[in-house]
């Protein structure tokens, strides 16, 4: 009977999901909101999610140092043109200390004329709390490629 008691509550206590993360859900949250934004050309929405001095290194584009300059690369070459997709089992949260967060996945790019998801990015933002409000203050884009057909075909079944 003790043993039956104790397998009951061992598969009782592996059945209930973990409760959730608060800080990944409120960070994940806003990553859909930048995102909204930035699939949406809503520069002015966009750009207020970063700090002034947001610290952006792109593999292929470069560095920027600057929240304006960084919005502009996104007006001449992002708008109107791709749109980006997170992909949520790569998405993660890390606490810093008196700080904010960093948040880290993958995340897909779809031509708009096309609608085909065809490249694929890792990314970092670190995100700081400030006067109550998350702001960016860095963002790592880096690792770019060419999607494979397995994620091609996973983005066309979104």
């Amino acid at each position: 009977m003790t043993t039956a008691i104790a397998v009951a509550a061992a598969v009782l206590a592996t059945s209930v999901p973990p409760p959730a993360d608060p800080l990944a859900t409120e960070i994940g949250a806003l990553d859909a909101k930048v995102f909204d934004a930035y699939n949406r050309c809503d520069l002015s929405t966009f750009s207020g999610y970063f700090d002034p001095k947001v610290a952006f290194y792109h593999d292929t584009g470069g560095a920027t140092f600057e929240r304006d300059a960084m919005v502009d690369g996104v007006r001449k070459f992002i708008c109107g043109k791709v749109k980006r997709e997170l992909i949520p089992a790569t998405f993660r949260v890390y606490t810093i200390k008196d700080y904010g967060a960093i948040e880290e996945g993958e995340h897909r790019f779809c031509d708009l004329a096309t609608g085909r998801c065809e490249g694929v990015a890792r990314f970092v933002m670190v995100w700081a709390k400030q006067d109550g409000a998350w702001r960016i203050t860095s963002v790592l884009s880096y690792g770019h490629r060419a999607a494979t057909p397995a994620e091609q075909r996973s983005a066309a079944t979104r």
